[in-house]
């Protein structure tokens, strides 16, 4: 009788420790989770592209349980005299999402915030003359913002 028990007891307690080694397993975030925040949060254009890469393919990126979601510009216009600022503010909004889930805001957001400037002077550039001057000051005007109120 005793054998019996013993042996279902260690039986429940072996499907027990897989169940939960199972769950533990199944909602571990990847380790590496904080470097790939930082790759697709840098000022260069790779580390946009990179970002963006993996946005318009969010499904390859569910284990690490990254914030995708946006406001694009908040309450400024996402597209200001045409310039198409949109993205930029998606890039903007996911760092500071992700740094603020992961407690590391404060360290991260001058970063945060001069990778946004970097990205809206990218889109400036593929202006020239007068509508270059006048989205570079567009662009000036949303870094100061988010430095100021972000």
């Amino acid at each position: 009788m005793h054998r019996r028990l013993a042996t279902g007891l260690a039986a429940s307690a072996l499907a027990l420790v897989t169940v939960v080694g199972t769950a533990t397993a199944a909602s571990a975030v990847p380790a590496d989770k904080p470097q790939v925040l930082a790759n697709w949060t840098q000022t260069s254009a790779s580390s946009y592209s990179g970002w963006a890469a993996a946005r318009a393919n969010q499904a390859a990126w569910t284990a690490y349980a990254f914030d995708w979601s946006t406001d694009y510009c908040s309450t400024s216009p996402d597209n200001p005299f045409g310039f198409p600022f949109s993205m930029s503010c998606a890039r903007h909004d996911f760092g500071y999402r992700n740094y603020k889930a992961a407690g590391t805001f404060s360290a991260n957001k001058s970063r945060l915030d001069s990778a946004f400037h970097e990205d809206l002077k990218r889109i400036c550039a593929a202006y020239s003359g007068g509508t270059r001057t006048s989205c570079n000051s567009t662009a000036w005007t949303y870094y100061q913002a988010v430095r100021a109120f972000g």
